[in-house]
């Protein structure tokens, strides 16, 4: 994607810019959507909160309708991954969270109610997942055509790891968690942590040497 006055790569700041603006959005459009969701005008009335401009007037699109457009615009870019999935379900980095996904799971099943509830465990769960989405939108792309893009996503999967690690602290100090148990979170958080960074360091390094800059 291109800066709108320049035809020059976004880096990972502009980027982070962006997704931090889109964020922003989405949290006002879930606002805008507890607070009238019973009422009966209420896409309009969200439509001109969001100044979506061409939803309004009787010119909104099904959503339906969008969601067929975008499969449609598509479905000659995913043909080649119907057999082997996306890409980015096929890089190291991702299965190792996801393996962790699973992990954190068992440990769920295996443990009592009390822990099963604490905030600092569902906090874990959360975070962990959260890093595995954010994992996904980075390396979804074989060949990493917007590494800023790509950068801007790691630096936020890294940010829910170290949350991640935080809860389990939290697990631990309060009892919910064995030190055994503990430690061998600490590694799988601090190993996918390592992969993130040594990713990210070849990913600036990739943007220099394409634009000169990073």
């Amino acid at each position: 994607m291109a800066d709108s006055h320049s035809d020059k790569a976004w880096d990972e700041f502009k980027w982070e810019r962006f997704l931090q603006e889109q964020e922003q959005r989405t949290e006002k459009y879930m606002e805008l959507l507890e607070k009238y969701i019973d009422h009966p005008q209420r896409d309009e009335i969200i439509a001109e909160e969001m100044g979506w401009k061409h939803m309004i007037n009787g010119e909104v699109r099904e959503w339906e309708e969008e969601v067929e457009a975008a499969f449609a615009d598509d479905a000659d870019d995913d043909s080649d991954e119907e057999e082997s999935g996306p890409s980015f379900e096929r890089h190291p980095i991702y299965r190792q969270a996801l393996a962790f996904n699973g992990e954190l799971d068992e440990l769920l099943d295996n443990s009592d109610e009390k822990a099963r509830e604490h905030p600092a465990m569902i906090s874990l769960s959360t975070q962990v997942s959260l890093a595995t989405a954010k994992l996904a939108a980075a390396l979804s792309n074989d060949e990493v055509e917007e590494l800023g893009m790509s950068i801007a996503y790691l630096k936020r999967a890294l940010a829910a790891l170290t949350n991640g690690l935080d809860s389990t602290m939290h697990l631990l100090d309060g009892g919910f968690i064995s030190q055994e148990i503990f430690q061998q979170l600490r590694d799988r958080l601090f190993g996918i942590r390592g992969d993130i960074i040594t990713t990210m360091g070849e990913y600036r390094a990739e943007f220099r040497r394409r634009h000169g800059r990073g």
